[in-house]
């Protein structure tokens, strides 16, 4: 049966075929469909009523479907590191970014980019080098020869998935040109401010060894993180199985996509849903603040560690196919995404070399 809507009330309804352009009452507000409606007022407003499309939230099961996806394609590339590969993920579906600090050659910058490929999301890498500046980053104006009038080129910064490729070898000034990009998502350049796709994600590599010619991140950079890896070398087995698999070609030349943003972003989504009960998040946020009063630490976790941590623990938990955060979900991310927020006092580097120490020591507590 054909379907009518009231043009007094709004109220939808069907009506048979037979009665069509037929004088018929509302069930509703018992109006004729003929009669006019009341007239409006010369200064009354039309007041227009939009729907916003359903919300396609998925379930634990599918993100774990889809998350085991991505990283079976990733260990195509990335050869006996299940652990690193599976929190870099979780940083994607947590909504964060990476820093991947380690020595040369172990994968670092492979890792991010057989990550990006994956995910089928644009992807730009920035070199950094100590004259890199901010423009080569965020963008600049240009000026169009023929009209007069200014262009602006965006940077590599607009792209889903940006590796940004040994970051303390910027300096300074080029490094704070990201703080906005990871912290809110969006650019502002001469008063006007654009938002960034999503997903958005900053993987960053630094290499902790050399140290000649660098810039140390400062801690507003690092907190910026949601977390520190590092990969270490393989062992003798995995390291003949990388030659035998880059023998003719190296497998990221090959690489396909198993998924694309839109799907990453329904991810992203369904990820917040993911329940946390009232006892682990008192466990988490006690957790947190007992780094800020730990005698041997002279710079504690931030509330923006708190958080990360949360929302890290709910991606473990649905990439794991689990409904609800547990404490183990917190240990396991604990150390990752809270020690690269930690200083340590000198008088104490002694009994606790980094941040990695005290967050394990205050986990042994609990």
């Amino acid at each position: 049966m054909p379907k009518r809507v009231c043009q007094h009330c709004g109220h939808p309804f069907a009506i048979p075929d037979a009665m069509i352009g037929e004088n018929v009452a509302c069930p509703s507000c018992g109006k004729s469909l003929l009669q006019p409606r009341s007239p409006r007022a010369a200064q009354e407003k039309i007041k227009l009523t939009v729907t916003a499309p359903p919300v396609d939230i998925y379930p634990a099961a599918k993100l774990a479907e889809i998350a085991q996806a991505i990283i079976t394609n990733v260990e195509r590339v990335i050869v006996g590191k299940p652990e690193q590969v599976t929190l870099a993920i979780a940083t994607l579906f947590a909504e964060g970014h990476l820093l991947l600090e380690d020595v040369p050659g172990v994968a670092k910058t492979m890792l991010s980019r057989a990550i990006a490929q994956s995910v089928g999301c644009t992807f730009k890498r920035i070199q950094c080098t100590p004259d890199l500046d901010p423009a080569h980053v965020i963008g600049d104006f240009t000026m169009d020869l023929a009209t007069g009038k200014k262009d602006f080129r965006f940077g590599p910064i607009f792209s889903q998935m940006v590796l940004v490729d040994e970051i303390n070898r910027a300096s300074p000034r080029t490094q704070s040109a990201l703080l906005e990009a990871m912290g809110e998502g969006a650019v502002t350049i001469d008063r006007v401010s654009y938002r960034l796709e999503k997903p958005f994600m900053v993987m960053a590599t630094q290499n902790p060894i050399d140290q000649e010619g660098t810039f140390r991140l400062p801690e507003a950079q690092m907190d910026r993180f949601l977390i520190r890896l590092s990969l270490g070398y393989p062992d003798e087995a995995q390291e003949r199985e990388m030659c035998v698999r880059a023998q003719q070609q190296h497998p990221i030349d090959s690489l396909q996509p198993v998924t694309n943003g839109d799907v990453i972003v329904k991810c992203q989504r369904g990820v917040r849903e993911i329940a946390v009960s009232t006892e682990v998040c008192d466990y988490l946020i006690g957790l947190t603040r007992a780094t800020r009063n730990h005698p041997a630490l002279r710079l504690g976790a931030s509330p923006r560690g708190s958080l990360g941590l949360y929302h890290a623990a709910q991606a473990l938990a649905a990439m794991r196919g689990e409904s609800a955060v547990t404490i183990d979900h917190i240990n396991t991310f604990a150390v990752p995404v809270l020690a690269h927020r930690l200083i340590v006092r000198r008088e104490a580097l002694k009994d606790y070399p980094d941040g990695a120490a005290v967050i394990r020591e205050l986990i042994s507590r609990k």
